[in-house]
């Protein structure tokens, strides 16, 4: 993508989460049971909360774009990777809120600032380290 606005940004990190949740959990090798496998009847299934469907693997691309991604968090500074990747998530706004001890308008800009430095560094712009906040924000979505 040559041309990157906050919005892409933003999928891409949601994209990114959900690509991580779905992954396999990790389990110790080696360990196994060697009892058999309990045939259940129906009259054991009766009255039981169907089992809860579990998403697909993600694909080997989803998870090529997610390794591309996490790479983007390196270009922020500890606490604003920590709130974006919280963000990206979907944590609660109360939640980041809590975590940080800062208030939610406070928050959402430094979430807008996160998703503009991310989008000035993929187009290949140097962020400017004399300018404020505010200004990098406003020519991201220029």
């Amino acid at each position: 993508m040559a041309d990157w606005t906050p919005a892409c940004v933003e999928a891409r990190l949601h994209e990114a989460a959900d690509v991580m949740k779905r992954l396999p959990e990790v389990r110790v090798q080696g360990y196994y049971s060697l009892w058999p496998k309990m045939l259940a009847e129906f009259s054991d299934l009766v009255g039981q909360e169907p089992q809860r469907l579990k998403r697909p693997p993600p694909s080997p691309d989803a998870i090529t774009r997610m390794e591309e991604t996490l790479g983007w968090l390196r270009w922020l500074e500890a606490e604003d990777a920590k709130l974006a990747w919280a963000r990206a998530e979907r944590t609660p706004w109360k939640m980041i809120c809590w975590r940080f001890g800062i208030a939610r308008a406070t928050a959402h800009r430094r979430w807008q600032y996160v998703l503009s430095v991310i989008t000035w560094r993929l187009n290949g712009r140097r962020v400017p380290g004399k300018r404020s906040r505010r200004f990098v924000v406003e020519r991201a979505k220029a």
